[in-house]
């Protein structure tokens, strides 16, 4: 565990090697997540490269100071964004060639984005990838289309309503119902004030200091209660 955090302490430097060995070292584990979706409709190479997108977030997101191994952190990121894809892929149907560009172009669009500092241009993305400016300019389109589900359509007061919450869900119902055994065990093991910290932080992602306004505490103080409650939810799982 503490090679792999000085791996994501470098790479969060701008280290790329030590990113690309974050990838490489983390390839099991994004292939065991992916083959949880199989026959669903859909190439697991696709699903992995989708994974992978997963894993790459995870890498740049990843905090140490919380205390949890990465694998924990790692695979709901992962899993997150390959559900994401099976789900808005079932909402709005697209060609299967202009489904794998998109892939490729995501995928190229992080890496870059990472590697420059700044998001890449058409011009850029169609150079790595070897394709032409409207190719990119389509698949890209055509993601965006996708993304607008997640419009706000809430009123001013309501900024956190958005179009696929009126979508009927189309998630797998066991998972859904396994899923929220497994979150109300958890948050059952917490008093008020634990449970309280964990939904602003991780649900509404609200920010320490914000939270330490909220509660008149100092941030150190909401910093030390986080690790602790971390711990004690790791226990029980």
């Amino acid at each position: 565990m503490e090679e792999t955090i000085k791996l994501i302490k470098e790479a969060h430097a701008g280290d790329k090697e030590a990113r690309d060995r974050l990838v490489t070292e983390n390839m099991g584990l994004v292939w065991s997540i992916v083959r949880r979706f199989s026959g669903r409709g859909h190439e697991l190479e696709d699903l992995f490269q989708i994974g992978s997108i997963g894993l790459l977030k995870a890498i740049d997101k990843f905090d140490p100071s919380f205390e949890v191994r990465f694998s924990t952190y790692a695979v709901p990121m992962i899993t997150g964004e390959i559900k994401r894809f099976l789900r808005d892929d079932g909402m709005i149907k697209v060609s299967r060639s202009l489904k794998e560009m998109s892939v490729r172009i995501q995928s190229a669009r992080e890496s870059m984005t990472y590697d420059l500092g700044r998001e890449p241009t058409l011009d850029e993305i169609a150079q790595k990838l070897e394709i032409s400016r409207e190719e990119v300019a389509a698949s890209l389109e055509a993601r965006a289309e996708i993304e607008s589900i997640y419009r706000p359509v809430g009123d001013a007061s309501d900024t956190n309503t958005c179009l696929l919450d009126k979508l009927e869900e189309k998630n797998n119902g066991q998972e859904k119902v396994l899923d929220r055994i497994v979150l109300e065990t958890l948050l059952s093991g917490l008093n008020d004030q634990e449970k309280d910290i964990i939904l602003r932080r991780y649900y509404y992602s609200q920010t320490q200091a914000e939270i330490a306004s909220v509660l008149h505490i100092s941030q150190v103080q909401v910093s030390r209660l986080e690790k602790r409650i971390l711990k004690k939810m790791r226990e029980q799982l």
